[in-house]
């Protein structure tokens, strides 16, 4: 992936985060000439993702998975705890992989080992060229979109992949607007080691402030990902390794033993931001820059992961009917494909997080009977259990893009 004279691409990807990356290797791989502008700096962060369902799958056919998943722990059970104290709780619930044919849900891993192993990749594909730049400029026009990077070189792309975050450059040149509604929670992310072993079980405490999650790692290890108000994860950052562990295993109950935190703790604002479109001039959004949401569910990462998939899908179809890849055709496929995944789950998300938050009475009863009939009912859990790992409707969204394009 060593830069060369070529400035013009069929897909230019600006972003070097993990959404980014497997675009740019899915894009590659789809025969496209791809070019990826992003700083190439170490992984400093020490956050985890869970893996559900397709992604694995997705990983796999990107050859990046197998480069990995020694790093990774097993998903086989999800508990969800009701710790808010109040009057009116949700009882606990339990799911089990094995209850819908599964070995495990996905696996937990931690950002760094999953980058390492997409830059390995990445490194081997000949028609990726990587740009150790940051995009100073993304300027669409009627054929081609031009990207200046700031040390001033110059490239063309047919298509721009934009998965540059949350203050995405990429979605500003597109013109497209995004609802942002930022929330009165910060999640607290690091690590612990713990006494007992987790038996590849992430249970999730519910509080009155947000969700407290302790995902496997390998070995007796979790991550913890906590929501909480903003001035206490502040307090709760800038406490020692030592009484931060403390700390955890006292907002877990112990169920773990004696708990101590791993150097390393970040705290992420949190927010809600809708983009009023997900493509338009040339440029599709991938990743946050598309949708940010609350870490629940585990369900970010995961949401970038089918942005690439299906954006490479588009392109490969594109390249083998000889369309336009970046015609206003391929992007409202793009948009189709996406719209149904990102907006059901960007507003079961906000809808989750707003019952634990409520203190009405009435919004307290509607969420306890809600997580009552899916812990109790086997059909309704079991159909929770297999969207939560992958959109029903993904597939025939699939087989509408290729009808689409072979009707041609």
């Amino acid at each position: 992936m060593n830069q060369d004279d070529r400035a013009n691409y069929d897909v230019v990807i600006v972003g070097g985060g993990p959404a980014g990356l497997a675009t740019a290797i899915a894009v590659a791989q789809s025969g496209a000439s791809a070019a990826l502008v992003a700083r190439k700096i170490p992984y400093g962060d020490n956050r985890t993702t869970a893996l559900l369902g397709d992604s694995i799958d997705f990983l796999q056919r990107l050859d990046v998975w197998q480069r990995c998943e020694q790093n990774a722990a097993a998903l086989r059970v999800m508990r969800l705890i009701d710790d808010t104290g109040r009057l009116i709780r949700a009882p606990e619930i339990k799911f089990t992989s094995d209850e819908i044919g599964a070995d495990t849900f996905g696996y937990n891993i931690e950002n760094r080992a999953l980058m390492a192993a997409m830059e390995e990749r990445a490194t081997e594909l000949g028609n990726l060229v990587r740009y150790d730049d940051e995009a100073a400029s993304v300027t669409p026009g009627d054929g081609r979109v031009v990207i200046r990077t700031g040390q001033g070189q110059s490239l063309t792309a047919l298509l721009v992949a934009g998965a540059d975050g949350k203050h995405s450059l990429c979605r500003d040149a597109a013109g497209i607007t995004v609802q942002r509604r930022v929330l009165d929670q910060s999640a607290l992310t690091f690590n612990v080691t713990h006494a007992r072993p987790h038996q590849n079980i992430s249970t999730e405490f519910h509080t009155r402030h947000g969700p407290c999650v302790f995902v496997p790692l390998p070995d007796n290890r979790s991550s913890v990902v906590w929501v909480m108000r903003p001035d206490t994860a502040a307090r709760l950052r800038a406490l020692s390794d030592e009484e931060l562990g403390e700390a955890a295993e006292l907002q877990s109950h112990s169920i773990l033993g004696r708990m101590g935190a791993e150097t390393g703790r970040h705290v992420f604002p949190l927010s809600v931001e809708t983009p009023s479109a997900l493509a338009a001039r040339r440029i599709a959004l991938v990743g946050e820059a598309a949708h940010a949401l609350p870490p629940i569910g585990a369900q970010g990462l995961n949401m970038g992961l089918r942005d690439a998939a299906d954006l490479a899908v588009i392109v490969r179809h594109a390249r083998e009917q000889n369309e336009d890849i970046g015609s206003e055709r391929n992007l409202s496929r793009y948009t189709g494909a996406r719209s149904a995944d990102i907006f059901s789950r960007t507003f079961a998300i906000d809808i989750a997080n707003r019952s634990l938050l409520s203190n009405l009475i009435p919004a307290q009863s509607l969420r306890a009977l809600g997580l009552h009939l899916i812990g109790s009912v086997g059909p309704i859990r079991r159909l929770a259990m297999r969207e939560g790992l992958s959109p029903s409707w993904r597939h025939t969204a699939a087989i509408s893009i290729e009808a689409d394009i072979g009707s041609r």
